[in-house]
């Protein structure tokens, strides 16, 4: 029965980790829907006759000159409060493979294969666009790799789409390791100069928070100022500031001292956390990055331009075909198959779902074109008509599906003998 059981993809997950990240993706849902009002309220205001207005507050100054830290709004949007959201995905990456499920290697690989597939593709349909098309720029091809878990959630939560617990750890899990990929590639791409001596520097902050978190201490007073620190060293050193907020979440330890009573560390700070950046950090970035003026870069004709079409149709069809071809080689090589009550419609619902790429993505348009010039306009509208898209087709093909899923959703809700634990799940772990 066990290797039986071994060869099933996209299976549910126990139920301490379903129950987590029940609570995980409810917190991310609340913020999608403030990162949608957020991202309406920019393009409306930005295209409005008090445009001058937006990009006036977008570009004040704020910060000490002499560290080099006098940044605009967007600035710190962008380097600082996405720092939070990067370190929260370090801390839920952690918790994945160190205390969850994918601890697993069989239960890794398909989420991890199917998040390489839905960057790599994404990223060859951008480059064949711009390398065979007038006016193309090869420097955003990173721009269409991103899936924001938001995002995604805020749309199932606007169409009311019930998906299974497995298809919902499976989006998580996809977007967590693309969430690290994608600080990969900032931290190795789009470094355009390295100064080595405040990387050397931020080690000493940063071996100071994995020393007091290692020991327990959860004191802010102590904590914050090393995490700042860390960030501004790193920021100083060239690299782009949010990868210290992965940095620093990797040292913090996931499993609790042995005989605790209390949850390890690292979901404690999870939970404090992932509230801050999904109702705050996310919203104001996406606030500030999103506001496009559709006139001032060209209009319709804009949507012509090789980089639009790049990043369009790569999260469309190429994160489409990454995850669901991923997914159809790891079956193919591991003889796998599909779980029960799991179809190729719903990897195929999951692999639009993942073209929702969002906030990562505009984070890497501006690194990658320069915040304000027309090509990030380019990229931008890319995005949003990409996004916008790929949520469409998404709704139409899990609302297809919905009223299958509400059936498994209610099985796996039945507790018969009310011990706190869906009787699917006691079945499962026998």
């Amino acid at each position: 029965m066990t290797r039986s059981r071994a060869r099933r993809l996209l299976e549910r997950g126990t139920w301490p980790e379903v129950s987590r990240i029940g609570d995980v993706l409810r917190t991310e849902s609340i913020g999608g829907l403030l990162l949608l009002v957020a991202t309406v309220v920019a393009l409306l205001w930005s295209n409005s006759p008090w445009s001058a207005s937006y990009a006036a507050l977008s570009g004040v100054r704020v910060g000490p000159a002499a560290w080099h830290l006098d940044l605009t709004l967007a600035g710190w949007a962008a380097d600082g409060l996405l720092a939070v959201f990067f370190f929260v995905a370090g801390l839920e990456l952690k918790r994945e493979f160190v205390a969850g499920d994918l601890r697993d290697p069989r239960r890794a690989v398909l989420p991890v294969a199917a998040a390489v597939g839905g960057m790599v593709v994404p990223a060859v349909i951008y480059t064949l666009v711009n390398a065979t098309a007038a006016g193309g720029s090869l420097a955003g091809w990173a721009v269409p790799t991103a899936t924001d878990i938001a995002f995604a959630l805020a749309v199932l939560g606007v169409i009311s789409t019930h998906l299974p617990a497995a298809l919902r750890t499976f989006l998580l899990t996809l977007a967590v390791v693309d969430d690290l990929l994608a600080i990969v590639i900032i931290a190795v791409f789009y470094t355009a100069a390295l100064a080595w001596l405040p990387l050397l520097l931020a080690a000493v902050p940063l071996a100071g928070f994995g020393l007091l978190v290692r020991r327990g201490v959860t004191s802010a007073w102590l904590l914050l100022p090393l995490a700042v620190a860390t960030w501004a060293l790193v920021h100083a050193a060239g690299i782009h500031a949010t990868v210290a907020g992965v940095l620093l979440a990797f040292t913090v330890p996931v499993r609790p001292a042995a005989g605790a009573a209390v949850a390890g560390l690292a979901h404690r700070l999870e939970h404090r956390w992932r509230p801050l950046s999904a109702g705050v950090a996310v919203p104001v970035f996406a606030f500030f990055a999103a506001g496009v003026s559709i006139a001032g870069v060209g209009g319709g004709t804009g949507i012509a331009n090789a980089v639009t079409l790049g990043i369009a149709v790569g999260l469309v069809a190429g994160k489409t075909v990454g995850v669901v071809g991923a997914t159809w080689l790891v079956q193919r090589f591991t003889r796998a198959r599909l779980a029960e009550g799991v179809s190729w419609w719903d990897v195929l619902g999951i692999g639009l779902l993942g073209g929702v790429g969002f906030t990562v993505s505009l984070l890497i348009a501006e690194l990658a074109f320069g915040t304000g010039t027309t090509q990030d306009g380019y990229a931008k509208i890319g995005v949003l008509l990409g996004s916008t898209t790929a949520a469409v087709l998404a709704a139409v093909v899990l609302r297809l599906r919905n009223r299958y899923y509400r059936l498994l959703c209610a099985e796996e809700e039945v507790d018969a003998d009310a011990d706190g634990v869906p009787d699917v799940y006691e079945r499962t772990d026998r």
